[in-house]
């Protein structure tokens, strides 16, 4: 029995003194580069310009002289009107004027001759220009029976036939015309985001891509990229009330008339370039029981410690670290299971790891 335990305490000896491998663990190295900086945003399309077309007299609708759908030009003929109540009234008012005028040039002698009073010549020249300034209503009235766009753009469907009855002032518009290019992208961001932009601004922290625009990309709603690129022009004065959100306008040129009014789409604002940012894969972040982001960190002596970190935002399948890594330090992002605070590990190269980021080479320029 003596013999059988010494033998078993030697074995147990040797075990304990053969040095156990240090895990291996994949690692991801920091690298500070300069980082634009988007912000994604839902929004809608709006007309550039919106026109209803109104008559601006009464009458019976002869012709209508567009194809629904279509382009039109400022100034195109859309309908026309029966003109020819108008044009014998403007026939009369042109015969009141030079029957007006022929009175006033016939004082205008007598006067030399002191055959009327001032007060009758006044009073025939103030008769002349009534009829003149007549003479040209009636010829607005005419030019009124040609209903023209008031802008270029494209024209929706006609809201009435020939043979219909329009008014001046009516409610109903003949037709609406849109104009397409350029298009508004409205989009809505809270306030605090854009207050939170504005205090890393301050700080120097992130650095503007202009200085008088910034520039937007579009996704279309089946999640195609829209292949022009517009820029933001316009942010609401006012706070929505109810959503804690400012609305932002955007300009997008669209010569080929893809965009239409009351579409969905995502809206891309480059905020600016963060000089020596500093990425880390979502993987390597840990949450503990309080919430705080850590992340185990291998030391120059390959041992690790957890730290805690300051996580700024998501870019891509990344964390944007504002506070608890430098340059040049590693971070474990495979392995996480087999490492705990102090041990030494074998750190590797992580092999699957792919930052989707929006690097920029130029934002130290």
């Amino acid at each position: 029995m003596a013999a059988l335990v010494l033998l078993t305490a030697c074995k147990q000896s040797e075990q304990e003194s053969v040095p156990v491998p240090a895990p291996e663990v994949g690692v991801y190295t920091v690298q500070a580069r300069p980082l634009l900086l988007t912000t994604d945003l839902p929004g809608r399309t709006a007309a550039y310009r919106v026109a209803e077309v109104r008559p601006q007299v009464n009458g019976i609708l002869q012709e209508r002289l567009f194809t629904e759908g279509t382009e039109v030009k400022k100034g195109q003929q859309l309908y026309q009107i029966d003109p020819r109540t108008y044009e014998a009234e403007l026939a009369r008012s042109e015969a009141n004027q030079i029957a007006a005028r022929n009175l006033a040039q016939r004082y205008e002698r007598l006067l030399q001759s002191r055959a009327i009073s001032h007060q009758q010549y006044d009073d025939a020249v103030a008769t002349w220009k009534q009829a003149q300034a007549e003479v040209r209503l009636r010829h607005i009235d005419v030019q009124y029976t040609k209903v023209l766009a008031p802008i270029s753009g494209r024209i929706g469907r006609s809201a009435v036939t020939e043979g219909a009855l329009v008014t001046n002032g009516q409610a109903q518009p003949l037709a609406t015309v849109h104009q397409l290019d350029p298009i508004y992208v409205d989009v809505t961001q809270p306030i605090t985001r854009l207050l939170e932009l504005q205090r890393i601004l301050a700080s120097g922290r992130l650095q503007a891509t202009q200085t008088d625009q910034a520039q937007v990309d579009l996704t279309l709603d089946d999640g195609s990229e829209y292949p022009l690129q517009g820029s933001l022009k316009f942010s609401e004065v006012n706070v929505d009330q109810g959503t804690g959100s400012v609305t932002l306008r955007a300009v997008f040129p669209n010569p080929e008339r893809k965009l239409l009014p009351g579409m969905f789409v995502h809206a891309r604002l480059k905020e600016g370039v963060q000089q020596d940012a500093i990425l880390i894969p979502q993987q390597a972040v840990i949450r503990d029981s309080r919430g705080v982001a850590t992340a185990w960190v291998v030391k120059p002596d390959n041992s690790v410690e957890l730290r805690e970190l300051e996580t700024l935002r998501t870019v891509g399948n990344a964390w944007l670290i504002g506070k608890g890594l430098v340059n040049g330090e590693r971070v474990i992002s495979e392995g996480v299971l087999r490492v705990r605070n102090g041990i030494t590990v074998k750190p590797v190269a992580a092999r699957e790891i792919d930052l989707v980021a929006g690097f920029s080479e130029q934002g130290g320029r």
